[in-house]
C-alpha cells in the first residue's frame, strides 16, 4: 500500500493517443470497466484488424468541441446501464496519463450524454496504483478554466461576424443550452435573451426593442423563438417586433400562434384534407351528450385549447365520467376539445422533428404503464422508430400548413392509417437528440444560415 497513490473521486485524465488533451472523469471503484462517452461508433478494417472510429465531446455539457478518434477494437461486450437496459458496447484499449503516470487501459465507448460526467474510470484501472479518497477531488492534476480553454483553443472557430439570440425563458433547459452551443460551436455570436426581460417601444420612426433598463437590441440577425406557453402572447408581441426590425425568426408570431390554439389549427388541418382523431368543440352544456356520441363516445380524450407536454389533458373512460369533465370545464368558462380515443394505438405516437420542409429525426414515445399520454415529460419513453413515405408526407405538410420552419410534428397509428396529434412550435430536443444521437440544435442553425444565405 506504501507504494499507492491517492486519487480523488473526480479527476482529469488524458488521452494522448486518442487526442485528448483533458477529461474530467468520475472516479468509481465500485465499477470494473472504465468507460468514456463516444458518438458516430463506426467500425473499419486497418491492416487485418478491426478498429472502431468515433467521436468525443470531452467537455460536459457542450457538444461544440468534438474530437475525431480512432482506436483498435479489442473487444464486444453486452452492458447492462443503471437502468437495467443491456446494450453491446465496443471496448479499446489505449494508454491514459494520470498526472506523472501513464498506462494502458481498457475503454467501454458508451452514450454518456445525460450522465454528469463524460468519463468513468473504473477499478481495473486503479488496481495496483492507486487508492480512492472519495471526500476529494482532483488530487492527482487540476486543471483551471483558462487552462482547458488553451488546449482546446485549437478547436474554437473564428467568430462568423453572424448574431443569433435564443429567445426564451430559461438558459438552463437543455433545449436552449444545446441551441447556444451548437451556434458557438459555428462560430457565430449566440446571445440568450429572456423574454420577460425584454420589453419594445413603438414608433413610426425608430422602433425598438430594449433589455434588462435600456440596452437596445436592435443589432441581431436572427431570432430562435422558444417560448413557453404561459407568455405565447408577450413573446409573439415581441417576435413580431423583431420581425419589423428585419430580424429573421425562425418561426413567425403568426405561425407560433396558430399552433398553440388547437381549435384553429385543427380547422386548418380538416381545410388542407390533413387527417385527425375525430375532434368536436361545443360551449353549452346541452349539447354535451351528442359531443360525446359525436366523437363515437366513450372512452375518448379531453384536451384544454392551449396545453403542452401532456398537461391538461384527460382520458374519460366512461361516457358519465367523459360528461362530468366536460360540463365541469364548461362551468368555469374553460375552452377545450373532445377528441375520440384512437385505442390501437396502444399508449404509442411518433415524434418527427420537421426543419425547414424536412423530417430530418424521428422517434416513437412509448406511454409509462397505467399512463395514456406517450409525452416524455409524462414519463414515455423514446426509442428510434422509422416512419413510412405517407407518415413523412404527413408531418412536412402539417407543418407548412402552420408555416412553421422549426415543428415537432405528433403522429398516431390507427386502423385508418396515420393521424395528426397535434404539432409543437418550440419542440423539446433532449428526447430526440438522445433517441437519434442526431444533432438536431446544429440542424436548426443550419436552416437560419441556408434562410440568410450565409456560407461558412
Amino acid at each position: 500500500m506504501e507504494n499507492l497513490k491517492v486519487v480523488g473521486s473526480e479527476e482529469w485524465c488524458v488521452f494522448g493517443d486518442l487526442g485528448i488533451p483533458a477529461i474530467k472523469a468520475r472516479v468509481d471503484s465500485g465499477a470494473k470497466t472504465s468507460s468514456i462517452q463516444a458518438a458516430n461508433t463506426k467500425v473499419f478494417t486497418k491492416g487485418a484488424q478491426e478498429w472502431v472510429k468515433f467521436e468525443v465531446n470531452p467537455i460536459q455539457d457542450n457538444r461544440s468541441i468534438t474530437i475525431k478518434t480512432e482506436a483498435k477494437l479489442i473487444d464486444r461486450r453486452t452492458v447492462k446501464s443503471s437502468s437495467g437496459i443491456a446494450e453491446e458496447r465496443f471496448v479499446v484499449r489505449t494508454p491514459i496519463t494520470l498526472g506523472d503516470d501513464t498506462f494502458e487501459i481498457e475503454l467501454t465507448l458508451a452514450n454518456r450524454d445525460t450522465m454528469e460526467f463524460r468519463m468513468l474510470l473504473g477499478r481495473e484501472a486503479l488496481n495496483n496504483r492507486f487508492v480512492v479518497n472519495s471526500a476529494e477531488n482532483f488530487l492527482i492534476q487540476d486543471f483551471t478554466s483558462a487552462e482547458i480553454i488553451g488546449k482546446y483553443s485549437n478547436y474554437f472557430k473564428e467568430k462568423t461576424g453572424l448574431k443569433i439570440a435564443v429567445l426564451a425563458s430559461n438558459p438552463n433547459l437543455y433545449s436552449n443550452k444545446r441551441l447556444m452551443e451548437a451556434g458557438q460551436a459555428r462560430g457565430h455570436e449566440m446571445v440568450f435573451l429572456n423574454v420577460e426581460h425584454s420589453y419594445m417601444k413603438l414608433d413610426a420612426n425608430s422602433p425598438e426593442i430594449r433589455y434588462r433598463g435600456g440596452n437596445i437590441l436592435n443589432e441581431f440577425d436572427a431570432i430562435i423563438p422558444r417560448i413557453k406557453p404561459a407568455v405565447t402572447f408577450y413573446g409573439c408581441a415581441l417576435i413580431r417586433q423583431f420581425d419589423n426590425l428585419g430580424v429573421y425568426c425562425l418561426n413567425t408570431a403568426e405561425s407560433i400562434t396558430q399552433s398553440r390554439d388547437k381549435l384553429f389549427a385543427s380547422q386548418l388541418f380538416s381545410k388542407n384534407d390533413i387527417h385527425i382523431p375525430i375532434t368536436g368543440f361545443a360551449k353549452s352544456p346541452l349539447d354535451t351528450k351528442d359531443l360525446i356520441r359525436m366523437v363515437n363516445g366513450a372512452p375518448l380524450i379531453i384536451k384544454l385549447l392551449e396545453s403542452t407536454q401532456g398537461k391538461g389533458v384527460v382520458l374519460a373512460e366512461t361516457n358519465k365520467a367523459a360528461e362530468s369533465v366536460i360540463n365541469a370545464f364548461k362551468s368555469v368558462q374553460t375552452n377545450i376539445l373532445v377528441q375520440e380515443f384512437i385505442k390501437e394505438a396502444n399508449g404509442q405516437d411518433i415524434r418527427c422533428f420537421v426543419v425547414n420542409g424536412k423530417v430530418i429525426a424521428s422517434m416513437q414515445r412509448q406511454a409509462a404503464k397505467g399512463e395514456f399520454r406517450a409525452n416524455i415529460h409524462q414519463g414515455g419513453k423514446a426509442s428510434v422508430i422509422k416512419i413510412t413515405q405517407e407518415e413523412k408526407k404527413l408531418a412536412i405538410k402539417a407543418a407548412k400548413v402552420l408555416n412553421l420552419a422549426v415543428a415537432g410534428v405528433d403522429i398516431i397509428r390507427s386502423n385508418k392509417g396515420p393521424l395528426l396529434l397535434e404539432v409543437n412550435s418550440s419542440p423539446g430536443l433532449e428526447g430526440i437528440e438522445n433517441a437519434t444521437g442526431k444533432d438536431i440544435a446544429n440542424s436548426m442553425i443550419m436552416a437560419i444560415e441556408a434562410k440568410l444565405k450565409f456560407k461558412l
